[in-house]
This record gives structure tokens, C-alpha cells and sequence, in this order.
């Protein structure tokens, strides 16, 4: 299944059934929500007779007729409840729109059979979209990501609006009646008192008012331009210095260490005496000694 919102309609499509919804109107949110708010209100409302037929055509016939009546009638509801998260600071007409992805997504899965008003069964499909998008764009970072974390913001904001900051007793009665640990529920008060700032400053800003900007005063511990010249730097001595004191070996020592370390294929002890034909252990002699005149060489 494949699910859309679009500027001009939206729809929903199942590719294994062949069923498809589109709810055309030309007045969306976001073009002009006064209208469009004015326009859902006055579609008039289903009698719970006239809704189980509807739902019935679309259910057994695949009526999409039936179904764009079903989620014309019921727009009015989301717009309702997009008022009640408008103290989220973000677009009503944002809000709707994801609330009417959630009314189609319920009127596809909406089965007449149940006994139970669409309304009841589409609330918590259009309550889902709005959640989803809240937590979204309500901050730049993400507050909250778990499935306990989304629960634990919504109820945590509903109580803060009534308690203010909570003390620890209430942390407590909030933290029990949620199921999480105490500790968590102090993490996601201070995430959600925090606030976006630009990492630099604005480009209005004055002197007096820029040095305020995060990038002038925190510190990035992950890079240090110094350090990583004089690293550089001391790789280039070092292999300069390895260069010189390899090429003062004889070529059989010189060799003997390029073959056990400077090459993929490392050659063993064996392979070696095999080859100059002298015993494993006169071989792991050279290479002690030719060792340890680089390592003197490089000393000096």
C-alpha cells in the first residue's frame, strides 16, 4: 500500500486490492485554512444510518464514492482536533492535512461490522499522523524516538502545562503511572525545556550581540589543526629516517625484513631458508640483527 498527502488532493491506494481514494477539494489547508475550515463545516454531517451504508459500499463493493463521502463528512473532526495541539507552535493547516492522512487510513481499515462509529475507530489513526508530525518538526533534534519516549511526551507536556516543573514526588506519580523509570522522566523535562539555537550567528547580528553564538565559544575536541601537523610531520621524519637506515642494510638483510614486514604477503621463516638455503634460525638471526641496526640508525 502506498499513501500520499499532495498540495492539491489526497488519496490512498492498495496495490494488492486495485482500491483507490481520492478526496478532491480545492480549498486545502495552507492555501487559505479560513475557507477551508468554513467549507469542512458546512458538508453536512452522516446520521449513523446513512455512515454503515456508506461504509458497507466501500467494505464489500470497493465503492470509492462511498469512501470520499465517508471522509468528506469527517474532516470537520480533524480540524477539532488540530485545535487542540495548537500549542505546539506549528501550522494548523500542517496539522490537518497529516490528520487527514490518518481519517483516510482509518476509512480504508474501517470495517462497518464492528458496531462502533467511524469517528471512535478514526481517532486514534488521525491522532497518530498529528503525533508523528509533531514529533517531527517540534524541535531540530529529535525529542523523543522510543515508543515509551513519544507516550512520555505528550502525557509529560499535558501534566507540565497544570504542575509547572515537577517535583520529585510528582516525577514519581508520573513515572508510575507511565511505566518508566524516574530517571527518565527528569531526562525528557529537560529536553523538552530546552530550545533550538543557530550554531552561528545570525547574519544581522552586531558585535555585541554575535560573540553569544555557539561556534564562538564551544570547543571542537575531535579536531586539533596543530596536532595533526605535527603528526604529519613526525610520520614524514620517521619514514625518511626508515628509508635512509634501510638502504645502509645489505640487500640480503634488506630483503629479509621487506619480505617478513613491508610486503601483503608475508613471507615465513621457512620460505626464507628455503630460499638463501640456511637453517629458519639463521634467518630469524638476520632479521634480529638488520632490527636492530635500523633501530640504532633511527636512534641516532
Amino acid at each position: 500500500m502506498t499513501l500520499r498527502t499532495d498540495v492539491e488532493e489526497f488519496g490512498i491506494e492498495t496495490m494488492s486490492t486495485g482500491k483507490s481514494l481520492q478526496v478532491i477539494d480545492p480549498t486545502t489547508p495552507g492555501r487559505d485554512l479560513t475557507a477551508y475550515i468554513a467549507s469542512v463545516n458546512s458538508i453536512a454531517v452522516l446520521t449513523p444510518e446513512q455512515e454503515l451504508e456508506l461504509a458497507k459500499q466501500y467494505y464489500y463493493e470497493d465503492d470509492v464514492d462511498a469512501a470520499r463521502q465517508l471522509v468528506m463528512a469527517h474532516l470537520r473532526f480533524v480540524v477539532h482536533m488540530a485545535k487542540t495541539y495548537s500549542g505546539y507552535g506549528l501550522s494548523q493547516a500542517d496539522l490537518i492535512q497529516e490528520g487527514n492522512v490518518g481519517l483516510m487510513k482509518a476509512v480504508k481499515r474501517f470495517n462497518p461490522e464492528v458496531g462502533v462509529r467511524l469517528v471512535s475507530f478514526a481517532v486514534h489513526w488521525i491522532k497518530a499522523e498529528m503525533h508523528e508530525y509533531i514529533l517531527r518538526n517540534w524541535r531540530i533534534v529529535k525529542i523523543a524516538t522510543t515508543k515509551a519516549q513519544r507516550k512520555l511526551f505528550f502525557n509529560l507536556r499535558s501534566s507540565k502545562k497544570k504542575l509547572g516543573w515537577l517535583n520529585n514526588e510528582e516525577t514519581e506519580a508520573v513515572a508510575q503511572d507511565l511505566g518508566v523509570d524516574p530517571k527518565v522522566v527528569r531526562q525528557m523535562e529537560g529536553r523538552m525545556s530546552a530550545y533550538d539555537t543557530a550554531f552561528d550567528a545570525e547574519p544581522d547580528s552586531d558585535e555585541d550581540n554575535a560573540y553569544r553564538a555557539p561556534a564562538y565559544y564551544l570547543e571542537d575536541q575531535s579536531s586539533d589543526l596543530a596536532l595533526s601537523i605535527e603528526e604529519a610531520e613526525w610520520e614524514e621524519v620517521t619514514n625518511n629516517s626508515l628509508h635512509l637506515a634501510l638502504n645502509e642494510l645489505d640487500e640480503r638483510s634488506q630483503d629479509i625484513l621487506r619480505s617478513r614486514w613491508l610486503t601483503d604477503n608475508k613471507a615465513t621463516l621457512h620460505d626464507l631458508a628455503d630460499k638463501y638455503s640456511v637453517s629458519a634460525e639463521r634467518i630469524r638471526q638476520l632479521e634480529k640483527n638488520a632490527m636492530n641496526k635500523i633501530k640504532a640508525r633511527m636512534a641516532a
